[in-house]
């Protein structure tokens, strides 16, 4: 995402293939079943834009992508905040709430304030 040059933000997501290396990764591996089809394993916002929904909106274009390339089951391990305070320089794959409120559900916690979460996106149909 821009402002005019400036890159504001952005989401990194991919296939398993794609994105093997994950935080938790033995937690995750211990209980893992059929892989994703897709992973968002990052978030960058700018210190400038923190705050201003640049990372609700890089997750909504991660998932409209995500869907006009076939859609899937899609998972992340973001963190969960609540009750406590987070320097947001260190939530480099958001908040737990963030992902809920775009439809994802906890599906088991792979650390102290990690959980994965998933959610199936569907096809987008293509104009025409």
């Amino acid at each position: 995402m821009f402002d005019a040059d400036v890159c504001v933000g952005w989401c990194q997501f991919g296939g398993p293939d794609e994105l093997p290396r994950i935080k938790f990764g033995r937690a995750y591996r211990e209980a893992a079943g059929d892989p994703p089809d897709w992973r968002i394993t990052c978030f960058f916002v700018d210190k400038r834009y923190r705050h201003k929904g640049v990372a609700v909106a890089a997750l909504k274009g991660a998932l409209h992508e995500i869907g006009r390339l076939g859609g899937g089951t899609v998972e992340s391990s973001p963190e969960d905040v609540e009750g406590r305070k987070v320097s947001n320089s260190f939530l480099y794959n958001a908040t737990v709430s963030m992902f809920e409120r775009e439809g994802f559900r906890r599906t088991r916690q792979l650390g102290e304030n990690n959980w994965l979460v998933t959610k199936t996106v569907r096809p987008k149909r293509s104009a025409g």
